[in-house]
């Protein structure tokens, strides 16, 4: 086991399992403190315990360009985004209301803040979708929402309620409101999504920092086709199968 994975491992706290009965799909998740993306590092808030991981693909907002890759696309629906502080507009800040570390420490790098003048939007490139998503939530408040799509289907909605009743971390810069790490994931077919919207429907902010993905490549229509051509053709031949040793048996 690597260095990088040990520390992420140790920086664990206890892991909150959380149940939602409130939808026919089943996207689920999970609440802890965090993990450190290095152990020696802990003013950057903290991360996904996948952060190091093949497959993850992480965005820090500490580059000084618009987030995203050629995985993740990042959009607003003011169409751009602010960079001056307390200006009470949705931009990437560096200050102290930046979601803090594992136990409590003061977050110095970028992160993203939401207000209710815009929506963050975030989407996966191309035909791909999301199995996994991860982010820092810092000084949790009244408005703070959360959407998940699969296309124009809303899959699940959290809101400030069931995230600050799930959080434990309380930061002391943040007046003692509450920090951690949130992961989402899907649990099967009908809750795979392609969209998160990171919304404030209050006053104040939706504070949030090093969102973790995985992206899950679609398969093109033919491929998916020839997959069930081969699933039909193995039923075929079971159900003939069936047929012969009954006759037999006869």
């Amino acid at each position: 086991m690597s260095l990088k994975k040990i520390a992420c491992i140790a920086a664990l706290s206890t892991i909150t399992s959380i149940s939602y009965a409130g939808s026919a799909h089943a996207l689920g998740f999970t609440y802890e403190a965090g993990a450190y993306r290095q152990a020696t590092q802990t003013s950057e808030g903290v991360f996904s315990d996948n952060v190091n991981s093949a497959g993850y693909t992480t965005i820090d907002f500490n580059s000084g360009t618009i987030p995203g890759n050629d995985l993740v696309k990042y959009s607003f629906s003011k169409g751009s985004y602010s960079t001056t502080a307390y200006s009470g507009q949705t931009g990437i800040y560096s200050d102290v209301w930046a979601p803090s570390g594992a136990h409590a420490e003061v977050n110095k790098s970028d992160y993203l803040a939401v207000f209710s003048d815009s929506d963050t939007i975030i989407e996966a490139q191309g035909n791909n979708t999301f199995s996994y998503f991860g982010f820092d939530a810092g000084a949790l408040s009244v408005g703070n929402t959360l959407k998940f799509f699969n296309g124009t289907t809303l899959i699940r909605e959290l809101t400030y309620d069931i995230l600050n009743g799930a959080a434990t971390v309380e930061a002391s810069q943040h007046g003692g409101q509450k920090n951690g790490f949130f992961q989402f994931f899907s649990e099967g077919a009908n809750d795979t999504f392609n969209k998160i919207v990171i919304s404030q429907t209050e006053g104040g902010g939706f504070e949030s920092d090093n969102h973790t993905f995985r992206v899950e490549a679609v398969p093109e229509p033919s491929v998916s086709l020839g997959l069930l051509a081969v699933g039909g053709l193995f039923l075929y031949k079971r159900k003939n199968q069936k047929l012969q040793s009954a006759n037999k048996s006869a």
